[in-house]
C-alpha cells in the first residue's frame, strides 16, 4: 500500500478525535466562550491572555478582524487580559498586523506574539521590528528547547519586547535542540535583571519554582503563566512562594492538541492524557482547574510589569 495514501488515511481517522481530545483545553470555538472563561478565572484572582487558534484557511484579514473583536471585548468587559496573536496566521504583513496593533494602541491592551515554528522566528521579529514606536506593550515567545533562544534574547532586548519562556513543543533541527529544563533555566539567567517581564509559562512546579526564585533575585518582573485545561493548583504554589501573580493562556477557536504523541515514548503519560480526554473531555479535567475555595495566591507586582494594561484599568 502507498505510504503516503496510508498516512494520509491516518490522519483524516484520527482528525475528528483529536478535535474531541482538544476540547478540555480549549475554551469553546467563539470568542464569548473565551470571555466567559476569562471571566470565570478573574473571578479568581487571576490574569488571562486570549489566543485565537485559527482554521487552516482563514485568511489574514479574517484573523486580524478576530483580533480586533477579542480586543474590544476585553476592553468592554474590563478584563484583566492581554492579547495573543501568531504572526504567521497575519501572512507575516505590515498592513494586517498595523490594524491589530491601532485597536491595542487605543484600548490599551498589550500584545503578545505566540512561538511557532523555527522557521517562523526571523520574519515574526522583522515584523515586530516595523511597528511604530507608539506600538503598545508587546511580548513574544522562547521555546527553551531551541538553541537559537539564547541568541534570540539579544534582539528581543533591543526591540523592548516582554519575555515568555516555554518549553517548546515544535523540534528545532538537529542538533539544535536543547534539553527543555536546562534551556529553561538558561533562558531565565540571560533574562533575569535585563528583561522588562518575564512570564514564566510552565506546569512543571519545581521548574516554575526555581525560575521565578532566580528572576525574583534579580528583582525583574515576573509572572506565573499556566494553560486553560490543565491543573493549576499544585503549580500556583510556586507563584505563592515568591509573591507573584499567575496568568492563564485561554485559546479559543480551532486549537489541535496541546501534546504530541511522537513524545509519548519519553512521557508514557501522554497516551493515559488522550485516552482520558477522549473518554471524559471537559468533564473529567474541569475539577482539576479550581478546588474549592482557590483563589489566586496573590495580586499583581507593585512593579510598571504591564504599564500599558494598568493605565486602562485605571
Amino acid at each position: 500500500m502507498n505510504r503516503t495514501f496510508l498516512a494520509g488515511a491516518l490522519r483524516a481517522c484520527w482528525a475528528p478525535l483529536g478535535r474531541r481530545a482538544t476540547r478540555p483545553y480549549v475554551a469553546g470555538p467563539a470568542l464569548p466562550d473565551a470571555l466567559r472563561a476569562c471571566r470565570r478565572v478573574g473571578a479568581r484572582g487571576l490574569a488571562s491572555s486570549l489566543g485565537y487558534w485559527n482554521r487552516d484557511d482563514d485568511g489574514p484579514a479574517l484573523v486580524a478582524q478576530t483580533c480586533v473583536a477579542a480586543l474590544r471585548g476585553v476592553a468592554r468587559e474590563r478584563l484583566d487580559a492581554s492579547l495573543s496573536i501568531k504572526a504567521a496566521a497575519l501572512g507575516m504583513s505590515h498592513e494586517v498586523l498595523a490594524g491589530v496593533l491601532e485597536e491595542s494602541r487605543r484600548l490599551a491592551i498589550p500584545v503578545h506574539f505566540d512561538a511557532q515554528r523555527p522557521a517562523t522566528v526571523d520574519p515574526t521579529f522583522a515584523l515586530i521590528a516595523g511597528t511604530p514606536s507608539d506600538r503598545p506593550a508587546l511580548g513574544c515567545t522562547l521555546p527553551a528547547r531551541w538553541r537559537r533562544s539564547l541568541t534570540d534574547v539579544e534582539q528581543v532586548l533591543e526591540l523592548g519586547l516582554r519575555v515568555r519562556i516555554v518549553k517548546g513543543e515544535e523540534s528545532d533541527a538537529p542538533g539544535a535542540e536543547m534539553d527543555p529544563r536546562a534551556g529553561f533555566l538558561a533562558l531565565v539567567d540571560r533574562l533575569a535583571g535585563r528583561a522588562s517581564h518575564v512570564s514564566v509559562a510552565t506546569h512543571d512546579t519545581a521548574l516554575a519554582r526555581e525560575a521565578l526564585r532566580r528572576l525574583r533575585a534579580a528583582r525583574t518582573s515576573c509572572e506565573l503563566e499556566l494553560l486553560f485545561g490543565f491543573p493549576l493548583w499544585r503549580v500556583v504554589s510556586a507563584a505563592r512562594a515568591v509573591q507573584v501573580r499567575v496568568r492563564l493562556y485561554v485559546p479559543y477557536g480551532h486549537a489541535w492538541l496541546p501534546y504530541r504523541l511522537s513524545t509519548a515514548s519519553e512521557r508514557p503519560a501522554v497516551l493515559w492524557w488522550t485516552v482520558r480526554d477522549l473518554l471524559f473531555g471537559r468533564a473529567l479535567r474541569a475539577p482539576e482547574l479550581f478546588p474549592p475555595f482557590f483563589r489566586s495566591p496573590v495580586t499583581p507586582e507593585p512593579v510598571a510589569a504591564e504599564p500599558a494594561l494598568s493605565e486602562y484599568q485605571r
